[in-house]
């Protein structure tokens, strides 16, 4: 499963060995972090949120293993085994932000439990989306319905392996959202604050969905819309990955509706920002980095701002080759057009404009946090965060959050 198997149903309670590479999950990068002391950086937060996914897994292994010991060691195992092979933890990472803009009240165990629910939404999200992209690589290893597929193929199995693994690959990620579900409800119904925190909960869960679609369905109609490609980025990535998770944090702690308004508004900002670097990693990123194809967005002509930038760009300045190459179609004959793609991203000068505008949006997310309220600890503690999220750090610097 997932290369060499993080999570085995043969020991009961057992969730595997931490996975570390390329997340925040392993102990080693942050000694004490998740060993019984509370967070005090988003980065310690980020790290510590393993530990209480590991004790979360552990028990629903379990009563997987109760249901079914063929659906606990191919379903649940994989879905285990992929929550805890890693990823920034960012969502994570600005729940607790959020919380301490608030004022950091109550249990600091709290904002963890909820990054937990996060995670799992994620992974839920990361499953999905990875079947509708048909992309073969998450998180630098095979993604969930790869594997599936991988292994159809070795059991001999009867019929497709692409539909096999295709529907396997959704029911895992069904049962990713169900344990996230239920741990944002279990955390909700101990917080004088529950209500608020599953308003926020629904919002965002239905925001994800949109997102997707509109995604999946600007790719089918050909797209090229900037306003569009703003949209999907909003509701994929700037509420879903900042804003809902700082008003999430912001809740526990019983935020006032100023300081409510600045940390959405910051966490727009952010958002924003985060899923435009996105977009440059999907077209220049380094796979060994990114844990994910580098070319996958421009093979499929996928409507991300960047695209949508240089295509207006394009437009203004009459060049056609950029536009004929960057189009729904392409539309030039010739070999290499992933890499003539990239040059006109450049030529065109769309890569510098999101480039500065990413800048920007950064820069507009602190002011917004600041005037929030939040005290110094927390504003810097943000900042790190942003800049961190959306490669503001030099390379030198940059730390896995």
């Amino acid at each position: 499963m997932l290369g060499p198997r993080a999570t085995r149903a043969g020991t009961d309670g057992d969730v595997g060995p931490r996975a570390g590479s390329g997340g925040c999950t392993d102990s080693r990068e942050d000694p004490g972090a998740g060993a019984g002391r509370s967070p005090d950086t988003a980065r310690e937060a980020a790290a510590a949120v393993g530990a209480v996914l590991e004790e979360y897994l552990r028990t629903r292994l379990r009563e997987a293993r109760r249901v079914d010991a063929v659906f606990a060691e191919e379903v649940a195992s994989r879905v285990a085994a992929f929550v805890l092979r890693g990823g920034k933890r960012l969502r994570t990472a600005f729940v607790w932000c959020g919380w301490l803009a608030a004022g950091g009240v109550g249990d600091p165990r709290t904002p963890l439990r909820i990054g937990a629910a996060l995670e799992l939404l994620q992974t839920c999200a990361l499953v999905h989306d990875d079947v509708m992209d048909e992309s073969p690589v998450r998180r630098g290893a095979p993604a969930v319905h790869t594997d599936f597929a991988r292994a159809h193929r070795a059991g001999r199995m009867r019929g497709s392996a692409a539909s096999y693994s295709a529907n396997a690959a959704m029911l895992a990620g069904d049962l990713a959202l169900a344990w996230a579900d239920d741990l944002l409800t279990e955390t909700a119904l101990t917080s004088p604050y529950g209500e608020q925190l599953h308003r926020e909960w629904q919002a965002m869960r239905g925001e994800m969905v949109a997102g997707q679609y509109l995604d999946m369905r600007a790719q089918a109609t050909g797209s090229s819309d900037p306003a569009h490609a703003r949209n999907i980025a909003t509701l994929k990535s700037a509420l879903y990955t900042v804003e809902r998770p700082l008003a999430l944090g912001a809740s526990l702690a019983g935020a006032d509706p100023r300081t409510m308004d600045g940390l959405r508004a910051a966490g727009r900002c952010a958002g924003l920002a985060f899923q435009l670097r996105d977009d440059l990693l999907g077209a220049f990123g380094d796979p060994a980095v990114t844990g994910k194809p580098a070319d996958q967005d421009l093979r499929t002509r996928k409507l991300t701002c960047l695209r949508a930038v240089a295509l207006r760009l394009a437009a203004e300045s009459g060049d056609t080759e950029a536009l004929a190459v960057l189009g729904p179609e392409e539309a030039v004959p010739g070999g290499g057009t992933v890499e003539r793609m990239r040059a006109a991203l450049e030529r065109t000068g769309a890569r510098a404009v999101v480039e500065e505008e990413i800048a920007g949006l950064s820069s507009s997310s602190l002011r917004h946090f600041a005037a929030a309220g939040a005290d110094a600890r927390a504003r810097r503690e943000f900042a790190v965060l942003v800049a961190r999220a959306v490669g503001t750090v030099p390379e030198g610097n940059r730390e896995s959050v």
